[in-house]
């Protein structure tokens, strides 16, 4: 595991000598803090709660949101406890806030691609492609701003996708059993 932990080393220190840019570091910083515990999906899915038309999407996105914060934050950050890369990559510098939890998974990647890919499956899609690529810069902002190894924005993007898929899964089959009764009624 060696190899891993080096070649995720390696890999933001490229980022940071060869992709940051003093122009982009507000910008990036910025659109990091958008998932900051997760504020900006939970904002936007309490609003589509109140949206008649997008109930659905926001009770479905609240619920991956909900699932792969327990995974995440609850389950797997205590348990595997990896300290962030800016204190123990030499040379790595972070950007903006410094986070007082542990770094393996990303949550704010977890929460943005749970959130994103549920909007993307349920709103139209002019809302959804947007989302959903909000969260995938909200992913790879957490590289550029130093604050996770790759493997941890990877695996929050992973556990976030199987928090909407599951939400999805569930709620579309809640759904289709209310319809029916619904109907029988």
């Amino acid at each position: 595991m060696d190899w891993l932990f080096h070649l995720d080393g390696n890999i933001l220190l490229w980022i940071q000598e060869h992709v940051r840019k003093e122009f982009l570091d507000p910008i990036v910083v910025f659109i990091s803090s958008l998932g900051n515990a997760g504020w900006f999906w939970l904002v936007l899915l309490a609003v589509l709660l109140c949206i008649p038309r997008y109930r659905r999407a926001g009770m479905t996105g609240l619920f991956a949101v909900l699932i792969g914060f327990l995974i995440t934050n609850v389950l797997l950050k205590n348990m595997v406890a990896r300290i962030r890369p800016y204190e123990i990559v030499e040379g790595l510098t972070f950007l903006g806030t410094q986070p007082h939890d542990f770094s393996f998974p990303s949550g704010h990647s977890t929460c943005s691609m749970a959130a994103a890919a549920v909007l993307f499956a349920r709103l139209p899609k002019k809302a959804g492609i947007p989302l959903l690529l909000l969260g995938v810069l909200i992913c790879l902002s957490r590289l550029y701003v130093g604050v996770h190894y790759p493997t941890d924005v990877l695996a929050g993007t992973a556990i976030g996708l199987f928090g909407a898929f599951a939400a999805l899964s569930l709620t579309k089959r809640q759904f289709e059993k209310d319809g029916q009764k619904k109907t029988a009624a």
